[in-house]
């Protein structure tokens, strides 16, 4: 990118995301989110023979290649109209396919992050606990050395992807065992099907109702030591990497609803009447509008500018965490000012803007919390 423009093959790419959100996602997407329905198999299919869910992923490995950029102008195009669509994508090219790609052996890459990255399979990145979120070194499920095999006891929660019928297994954080005083961690891929690995019932959120998101239980789960990522004592560095990538397609799903919902907004404004006027030509209304353009211009640039950072292979993390606690908080006050401006519209559960007021407060809480993010960049400060 030069001065965070897209190149001419982006712009063809977000131009055909734009068409497919358009043709393929509105009715259904609402349906999804009303009945609580998860991404069917056949569009997860569809994503997959686009090349989007392997999009910033190597060729090798079944990926298209593309930079994380490619991946977040599809992410923004299909946010827009459906999350679920947006949230595969975002999935399938940071979260556990991240883990695999970056610390995993070529054997581990060819066997788990080559069905995610063609669309065959979903995966789940299994850090949250009950007791452990923002505070990831406090995680409690353990794993110990069994003669050949790993053995996994704990509960992960909030756990998206895990219980569909595409899912494969899960990555997730284990405590390893001390050393001088201190925690040693490990990544493992657990398999659906490992016998000690139970999930439970699908959680009713306020938002993002179309997604998969359960508790899991593991209880003496044995899995081979082939099933270990990386170096055993590097797990909690892994992850904590692959949150701060992460990071970054969070803040492109916030920029995609604060353009939504500004849109929606700006529509209203301009077609509801009162006092004999569009309500738009009144500044208490306009300003809401004028300051959501604003914010979502600045959203915009720290995002693509984290990406960028990140594609070039240069220090990203605190930038990332700037465009991450940026976006989502602009995308909360945006989704609030639309369904202000909607009025009684706005509440009701089938309008558009109050599904996206609904899905905005995740954008604040998931890949760390806005507080962890003022953490991060204040630890970068010297602070």
């Amino acid at each position: 990118m030069s001065g965070f423009d897209l190149t001419a093959e982006q712009e063809q790419l977000k131009a055909v995301a734009a068409k497919v959100a358009a043709d393929v996602y509105v009715a259904p997407a609402a349906r999804w989110d009303l009945e609580r329905t998860s991404l069917p198999r056949e569009e997860v299919a569809r994503l997959a023979d686009l090349g989007y869910l392997g999009l910033a992923i190597p060729e090798e490995y079944g990926g298209q290649g593309g930079t994380l950029v490619d991946a977040l102008v599809v992410i923004e195009e299909l946010a827009k109209v459906c999350r679920p669509a947006a949230f595969q994508v975002f999935e399938c090219n940071t979260g556990p396919i991240r883990v695999i790609q970056f610390f995993g052996t070529e054997e581990q890459k060819q066997r788990w992050l080559r069905p995610l990255a063609e669309g065959t399979a979903l995966g789940a990145f299994g850090l949250t606990e009950p007791e452990a979120g923002s505070d990831a070194a406090s995680i409690r499920t353990r794993a110990r050395r069994d003669g050949t095999d790993w053995v996994i006891d704990g509960t992960k929660m909030f756990i998206t992807n895990a219980g569909t019928e595409m899912s494969a297994g899960v990555t997730l954080l284990a405590v390893t065992g001390e050393e001088d005083g201190k925690k040693r961690y490990g990544s493992f891929y657990v398999p659906n099907g490992t016998a000690g690995y139970t999930k439970g019932a699908p959680l009713k959120k306020i938002g993002w109702h179309a997604m998969d998101t359960r508790e899991l239980v593991f209880d003496g789960c044995r899995v081979p030591a082939d099933h270990l990522i990386g170096a055993e004592g590097h797990g909690l560095r892994q992850f904590l990497e692959v949150l701060a990538a992460g990071r970054i397609s969070i803040a492109a799903l916030s920029v995609s609803l604060t353009t939504a919902v500004l849109r929606l907004a700006t529509d209203h404004a301009t077609q509801r009447k009162q006092f004999g006027q569009p309500i738009g030509r009144f500044q208490a209304v306009a300003h809401k509008l004028a300051d959501i353009a604003t914010e979502l211009e600045a959203a915009r640039w720290l995002t693509y500018r984290a990406a960028s950072l990140f594609d070039a292979g240069r220090p990203y993390a605190t930038e990332a965490a700037m465009a991450k606690l940026f976006a989502s908080e602009v995308a909360n006050r945006a989704a609030s000012a639309a369904v202000q401006i909607h009025g009684g519209y706005g509440f009701m559960r089938e309008s558009a803007v109050a599904r996206f007021y609904s899905d905005a407060k995740i954008l604040e809480i998931g890949e760390g919390t806005s507080e962890i993010q003022r953490t991060v960049i204040a630890r970068a400060l010297g602070v």
